[in-house]
Order: structure tokens, then sequence, then C-alpha cells
């Protein structure tokens, strides 16, 4: 139980020292804290296939928006901030910790996806000073259709992740 407190404790910190900090050095606290769940909670090699996986597809899902223009960060950009790609990094760090327990049923991560993201994405866009030019409502549905899918298919490629990972180790034991 400690470790899954600490997983959820160390993901609200990363996810204010993301909105508040923007892309400034202060971002090096997120590779802190990551450093401190691969140590502590997890570890590279259970995860780290996981992490990276996770922070691509999720900075090329929140680019495609940008470019969309659900997002404005008041500035000409095609990818997303730094701080953004590593609320991703963040979130896969959950995924088999204190988020595990959605995983099944498979609705679960579906109504956490349509109900917290939204509202996540919304405090840090108004913190961060981030424009939704298409509109607060219009904006938070998008959102929660899109959750609706993501955390499932997140929770997907952890299951996936989690199988090879204990594979490799019952592979390695019969060796």
């Amino acid at each position: 139980m400690p470790k899954l407190i600490a997983n959820a404790l160390l993901f609200q910190l990363g996810w204010l020292v993301c909105v508040f900090a923007g892309d400034s050095p202060w971002l090096l606290i997120v590779a802190a804290i990551i450093g401190v769940h691969l140590l502590w909670v997890s570890s590279w090699a259970a995860e780290g296939k996981l992490l990276l996986s996770v922070f691509l597809a999720g900075s090329a899902l929140d680019s495609f928006l940008l470019n969309l223009g659900v997002f404005d960060f008041g500035e000409e950009r095609q990818l997303i901030p730094l701080w953004l790609a590593l609320l991703w990094l963040l979130l896969a760090s959950t995924l088999n910790h204190c988020l595990a327990w959605t995983a099944q049923p498979w609705w679960r991560a579906s109504l956490l996806g349509a109900v917290a993201a939204p509202l996540s994405y919304y405090g840090g866009a108004k913190i961060a000073g981030v424009e939704l030019p298409l509109g607060t409502w219009p904006t938070l549905a998008i959102f929660a259709l899109i959750w609706a899918v993501v955390m499932p298919v997140l929770h997907g490629f952890a299951k996936l992740y989690r199988a090879q990972y204990e594979q490799s180790l019952r592979s390695r034991r019969s060796a």
C-alpha cells in the first residue's frame, strides 16, 4: 500500500510541476519523480517500454489535437510543449500501480478517462494559460470521447508489456 500511495503522490506532484513550471528547468523535477518511481515503486526493466510507448503515443495524440486547433499555446507550433508531453510519462507510471484498479472491467478505465481527463486538461489549461479555441464545453466533450477510448487502450499496453516482462522473467528462471 505505501508504494501505491507514493505512486499517486508522485504523479500529483509531477502534474503540479508540469502545469506550473511550463517549459522551464523546473521540469527536471519530473525526471527525479520518474527516477524515484523506477527505483522504489517499479523498475526500468518492468516498465521502461510502457513509459516510452505512452509518452510517444500520447505526445502524438496531443500534437494531433494541437494541429486540429483544440489547443492554443499562444505561439505557432506543430508539437506540444515538453511539459504536456511529460504528463503522459507521469500517467504511464500510474497504470500498473495506483490506477491498476481501473483496468478491469474495461468500462472503469473508460469512465475514468471520460471524467477525469477532461477535468485534468481543463485545470492544466487554466493554470498554464492554454487557450481552448473551440470553447470549454466542446473541448471537454472531445476530451471525454477520446479518453473514454484512450484509457482502456493504455491499460491494454500495460497488460501486454507486463505479460512480456513476466514471460522474460520465467524464461530466465528456467534457463
